[in-house]
């Protein structure tokens, strides 16, 4: 059963962090990531309707588990148009079993229970809100539907955005500044998952509130948490890091809140803990996950109180710092497992931003590695510039399971052991545990290679013969079409799949 009232706090959390947003795609994400953890939903949705048409509904924002976008169409389609045009909540335990569709419309569906509810603003509807569980549940219920309306509420003057709507129902491209300024503050990359990943960032910025950042270990959680403070209200005042795993449990305490002289064995002197030399800035405590249950409790008081203790004192000290957390896995797992304190989870989960690891974005791998060398190369006092194409392929391929710090310890091998004199990185200069991998991988590459030299070969006459025909048609693709002897269709199939331009004029 669902206890409305520990969630009260997250909705005004939720209000006072939508408040503060300027980027609609980080509107999008917070009201679906925050809705599904506070319903415990496996797939949330905001599905909006095309502000021009009035008619189109597209399923503009996802968060949750993994479904295709097959999987989850009908339920767009059918629940999403029934909550439009009903104008009214929907709440079903089992929808394959649900009278109002049609008997076996959703039988190939991995979803079993579904709420949602519209969002309507001035009498306006402009979408609807769902969210889906993989199986019957009897946590949703009327409360249930009735909280997703409150978060509606809360949330629809904020997606109501004519201008920022509009570009869902067409194409958007990523912003080059942003790309830049996160590169500044050392953060590299380029794709669709690592763009997600800067405006995230950059909305966590510019509003004062908790962050959570849960990714692998190696993932750059830290240089992450740096860029939040560098970018936020309080860059002129201290980033302090502590790792909550790294520092003994009879120690950790202390080192937080820091010590009176005599408190214990070894206190030799009056000591500032970690919180005071925060203040006013960021203090980024990272493995949260494992912080012993006891101090679990301590820092809890903290966030509650703005206040801290330290040890062998009977004054508290307010403090006014901001807490970026990190985790390398969910904490929602501890919780369930009573490994970690829930009401401190609900106070750390403020704003969670997810940061994806190095197979979610291989495209940005040439990106880090090119980084890594010309710093590695300047600090070592090497001359290399490239890495041999076979490398860079190779780097592409491999599971990095250590992340990007994976990747920069390999490359700074590679640039330790390079001659003086060396211009390019080549496999000559592989660890030795990774040599029968290189040797695998260009089995690979020699077995394929016949196919896709012949394959190239092809292709290249294939264009050169219809550009030629083109020019000679006056760039008439039904006359070139008719001279081939093939369908027009055809020829535009080829003309954007082998890429052939048009001569420019002049």
């Amino acid at each position: 059963m669902l206890n409305r009232t520990k969630y009260d706090d997250n909705l005004f959390e939720i209000a006072k962090i939508l408040g503060q947003q300027t980027d609609f795609n980080e509107v999008l994400r917070i009201v679906a990531q925050e809705s599904s953890q506070m319903l415990k939903a496996d797939l949330a949705l905001v599905l909006m309707l095309n502000p021009d048409t009035r008619e189109t509904v597209k399923t503009i924002f996802k968060e949750g588990q993994s479904v295709k976008q097959k999987e989850y169409l009908d339920i767009h389609i059918h629940i999403g148009g029934w909550i439009i045009t009903n104008r009214k909540p929907f709440l079903s335990h089992h929808i394959q079993k649900d009278d109002r569709f049609a008997k076996g419309l959703f039988d190939k569906v991995p979803i079993k229970a579904v709420i949602g509810v519209p969002l309507v603003i001035e009498g306006i509807i402009i979408g609807a809100l769902m969210m889906l569980y993989r199986d019957s549940s009897d946590f949703i219920n009327k409360t249930s539907t009735e909280l997703l309306e409150n978060i509606a509420a809360i949330s629809v003057p904020f997606l109501r955005n004519v201008q920022k709507l509009r570009k869902y129902f067409l194409s958007s491209v990523p912003e080059k500044s942003l790309i830049q300024k996160y590169k500044n503050a050392g953060l590299y990359g380029k794709s669709p998952r690592f763009i997600e990943l800067l405006y995230a960032i950059e909305a966590a910025s510019k509003c004062d509130v908790r962050i959570l950042l849960v990714g692998k270990t190696g993932t750059g959680k830290e240089i992450i948490a740096r860029a939040i403070h560098k970018f936020s209200a309080r860059e002129k005042f201290p980033f302090t890091a502590v790792d909550c795993g790294a520092i003994p449990q009879t120690l950790l305490e202390s080192e937080l809140f820091g010590h009176k002289r005599g408190a214990f064995t070894g206190a030799h002197s009056d000591r500032q803990g970690l919180f005071l030399e925060a203040n006013g800035g960021t203090l980024f405590m990272d493995e949260i996950n494992n912080l012993p249950y006891d101090m679990q409790s301590k820092l809890l008081r903290v966030l509650e109180e703005s206040e801290i203790r330290p040890v062998g004192s009977d004054q508290t000290i307010n403090i006014n710092v901001r807490i970026i957390a990190a985790s390398s896995v969910p904490l929602k797992n501890l919780v369930d497992e009573n490994l970690f304190r829930e009401d401190l989870y609900y106070r750390l989960h403020v704003y969670p931003i997810n940061i994806p690891d190095l197979s979610e974005r291989p495209d940005d791998i040439p990106l880090l590695a090119d980084h890594f060398l010309h710093h590695y190369s300047r600090q070592q006092n090497k001359n290399v510039k490239n890495f041999h194409e076979e490398v860079i392929d190779f780097m592409k391929q491999h599971n990095w399971n250590g992340h990007v710090r994976e990747l920069e310890n390999f490359i700074e091998r590679m640039v330790t052991v390079a001659s003086p004199d060396a211009l390019i990185i080549d496999s000559s200069y592989f660890p030795i545990e990774l040599q029968n991998e290189l040797k695998n991988f260009r089995k690979k590459i020699n077995a394929s290679s016949g196919s896709e030299a012949l394959k190239e070969q092809v292709n290249k006459y294939e264009a050169d013969l219809i550009k030629k025909t083109l020019i000679e048609c006056k760039w008439n693709q039904s006359e070139a079409a008719r001279r081939l002897k093939t369908s027009e269709k055809n020829i535009r199939y080829k003309i954007e799949k082998l890429n052939i331009q048009k001569p420019e004029v002049g």
